[in-house]
């Protein structure tokens, strides 16, 4: 069977949902499918999801995919591996048998403020080496918590997984593997690759609690042979993915030093491509490792698309974008967009909050302006990269649901001053068949290259750059002026 006739299942666990999708090797979408989560609970800081609703939805999701391949008349032979994104810092804990004994805590989680400062002070020479100190978001962060908090769950653990390692596991039966995307947060040495000792002296957190760690795009194991009868595919190989956001980098065309990758998605992750390591003390900036050595400066913000879903439940968003093109912009507004305190990215603040200066004529304008807020963070965010020491920002490739909206694209190129580039399929799925095909192309870059399309450019308005400059400036004196440095 010829390449061209060979295909590949990409699995996205996001927050509000499940996506999959099925593309040829030469990133040809060929199925697609999505389910929504429903269940999620939120109290002041905490924020925890089911396992068992992941799995669940991942199965409906997977078959409807595979039933649609299927029906196209694709033989099912020509499916051959999968690969699963999801969140980065979720953390579950399992038992012996995979079974998870909690609930998962989520990326977002702001509970462990203070192990994020333990774990700063006992490992300030690994803090130094990787170039970022520990956020409460952090995976590490949750199980320190944990065990400090609820020592009766800690002792019955087996492995603390990540979100993707947790259906890698239920996939394959191997439990207690993970990837050199997730495991960054839990505080994975990416230069020797290993555990750090710091994590068994000195939190007294068992290393064999942790899961052994694969280059993205490695075999892990094969889909259980049960599994792959109710989905009517064979034992698929089953490749170590990434986090979401990294995901979405291998999905968007960025593949030289000086790019980058912005996914606009619940939250806004940002991710470029350097040859060297970028530090940052402060923990903004992070940096994961590409499997063939070059390494992916990037971090995540807690705002993105979850505000238009919180200020604007009921809103069709299709209808209010072309609404927003018969208003003068930029709005006489100025907004930072979070829905709960605390930030990561641009700045570190765990009492962050939501600030809006100006009062809106209606609606529309605060929509827009929300729009606007998320760009302003996009550009604040460039910008420290570039101060870190980053290559300077040549190409910006938007990737997530919300890069679909070429009227907030063109916000966003106007604040950003620069071009954005999208590829063909803007979401993080795309990204994990580009990893499930790397067995095939012989390398990420390959894969990428052969499966990425881009299908437009949006280009800056230089009139409206000029002005949102000014309003850019603005913002980042209000972000001053409260202490959001």
């Amino acid at each position: 069977m010829s390449r061209e006739a060979l295909y590949v299942l990409g699995i996205d666990l996001g927050t509000q949902g499940v996506r999959c999708m099925i593309t040829s090797l030469a990133g040809e979408v060929i199925a697609e499918e999505r389910d929504a989560l429903n269940s999620s609970h939120r109290e002041e800081t905490r924020f925890e999801q089911d396992p068992g609703e992941w799995i669940a939805t991942i199965h409906q999701c997977v078959r409807k995919t595979v039933y649609r391949f299927l029906q196209l008349g694709y033989p099912r032979e020509a499916l051959l591996a999968l690969a699963c994104d999801s969140t980065s810092g979720t953390v579950v804990p399992v038992d012996g048998t995979g079974k998870a004994i909690g609930p998962a805590i989520m990326y977002n989680d702001a509970r462990a403020q203070e192990e994020a400062s333990l774990i700063n002070s006992v490992a300030t020479e690994f803090c130094q080496k990787m170039g970022y100190c520990f956020d409460p978001s952090f995976a590490l962060c949750k199980v320190l918590w944990l065990k400090r908090n609820n020592p009766h769950l800690f002792a019955q653990v087996r492995y603390f997984l990540h979100a993707a390692d947790y259906v890698v596991g239920h996939l394959t039966g191997e439990w207690g593997t993970s990837d050199i995307s997730n495991s960054l947060k839990m505080g994975y040495d990416l230069l020797d690759l290993q555990w750090p000792d710091f994590i068994e002296k000195d939190l007294h957190i068992p290393l064999a609690l942790l899961p052994q760690v694969y280059k993205t795009g490695e075999v892990i194991g094969t889909l259980r042979r049960s599994i792959a009868e109710e989905w009517q595919c064979l034992p698929l190989q089953v490749v170590a993915g990434a986090t979401d956001g990294t995901a979405s980098f291998y999905a968007s065309g960025a593949n030289a030093p000086g790019d980058v990758s912005s996914t606009l998605g619940t939250t806004l992750v940002i991710r470029s491509i350097a040859e060297k390591q970028v530090k940052d003390p402060q923990g903004r900036i992070y940096c994961h490792l590409h499997p063939e050595g070059f390494w992916l400066p990037g971090g995540a913000s807690n705002t993105g698309g979850e505000c238009l879903n919180h200020f604007f439940p009921q809103a069709n968003f299709v209808k209010w974008d072309e609404r927003v093109k018969n208003l003068s912009l930029p709005t006489p507004l100025i907004v930072y967009p979070l829905v709960r305190q605390g930030e990561r990215l641009p700045f570190a603040h765990p009492k962050a909050q939501f600030f809006k200066l100006g009062v809106e004529k209606e609606p529309l304008e605060f929509y827009a302006a929300c729009l606007e807020g998320v760009g302003y963070v996009e550009r604040y965010s460039f910008d420290l990269l570039e101060s870190l020491g980053a290559s300077p920002i040549q190409r910006v490739f938007a990737s997530g649901s919300g890069s679909k909206s070429l009227t907030w694209c063109q916000i966003r190129a106007d604040i950003l001053k620069r071009p954005i580039k999208l590829p063909a399929t803007l979401e993080s799925a795309m990204g994990s068949c580009v990893i499930a095909a790397v067995p095939q192309w012989g390398s990420l870059s390959r894969a990428s290259t052969h499966m990425v399309q881009i299908v437009a450019t949006i280009d800056p308005d230089p009139r409206k750059s000029e002005h949102y400059e000014e309003r850019y400036m603005l913002f980042l004196k209000e972000c001053e002026k409260r202490g959001y440095t």
